[in-house]
C-alpha cells in the first residue's frame, strides 16, 4: 500500500499554499486585466496596480502590458528599470532586480522548482536576484536561486544554471563567460 505522501490524487488535493494566499492569487487573477490590458505607456497605472498586491516598486519602473508577473508580492525591483513585452516573472520564490537594469523581451525568471530526488517532489521557491547595471537579453532563462551580478550582461536566448559573476558577460546554453564587461568611461572595473 503507498503512503498518502506517494498518493498522486491524495497529493493532488493538498494545499500548497495557505489559504491567505490562495485568496491573494484568486483576486490577482481576477485583477490581472486591469494590468494585462492596459494602455502600452501607462507604466504608472501598472506600477500602482502592482504595489497594491505588495510589489516594492521604485520609481520610473517601465513594466510592459504583456509581461506576466505570477505573485507581485514576491516582485522588488529598483528606480530606472523595465521588464519587457512578454517576459514572465514566475516569482513562487522571491524575485529582486536592482536598479538601472533590463529585463528584455521574452526573458523568463523562474524562482520555482521541485526537488526531483523526493519522490514527492515537493515545490521550491529559491529567489532570484538581479543586481544594478545587469542586463537579461532577449529571451533568456534564469533558474531558480541565481543570482546575477552587478553590472553583468546575458546574452539572448542563454540558460543560466549558476551565478554570474558582476561586470561579466556570459551566454549560452548552459550559460557560460564569454568576457568581463568594460564600460567605456571606466566607471566600474
Amino acid at each position: 500500500m503507498k503512503s498518502d505522501k506517494l498518493n498522486i490524487a491524495v497529493n493532488r488535493k493538498m494545499l500548497k499554499y495557505s489559504r491567505k494566499v490562495n485568496f491573494v492569487r484568486t483576486l490577482w487573477t481576477i485583477i490581472n486585466p486591469l494590468f494585462r490590458f492596459s494602455p502600452r505607456p501607462f507604466f504608472g497605472w501598472r506600477r500602482l496596480l502592482l504595489r497594491m498586491f505588495g510589489a516594492r516598486i521604485g520609481s520610473k519602473v517601465n513594466i510592459y502590458n504583456s509581461t506576466i508577473i505570477y505573485m507581485p508580492w514576491n516582485l522588488e525591483i529598483g528606480d530606472w528599470s523595465s521588464i519587457g513585452e512578454y517576459a514572465f516573472v514566475y516569482n513562487l520564490g522571491k524575485v529582486v532586480i536592482g536598479g538601472h537594469s533590463t529585463i528584455s523581451h521574452r526573458t523568463h525568471l523562474c524562482a520555482g522548482t521541485h526537488d526531483y530526488v523526493d519522490p514527492t517532489m515537493p515545490l521550491l521557491k529559491l529567489p532570484i536576484i538581479v543586481g544594478d547595471q545587469a542586463w537579461l537579453c532577449t529571451d533568456s532563462f534564469i533558474g531558480p536561486g541565481i543570482n546575477i551580478g552587478e553590472g553583468a550582461v546575458v546574452g539572448a536566448r542563454s540558460v543560466v544554471v549558476n551565478d554570474v559573476l558582476p561586470w561579466t558577460i556570459v551566454a549560452g546554453n548552459p550559460a557560460k563567460l564569454i568576457k568581463k564587461r568594460i564600460i567605456k568611461n571606466n566607471d566600474k572595473p
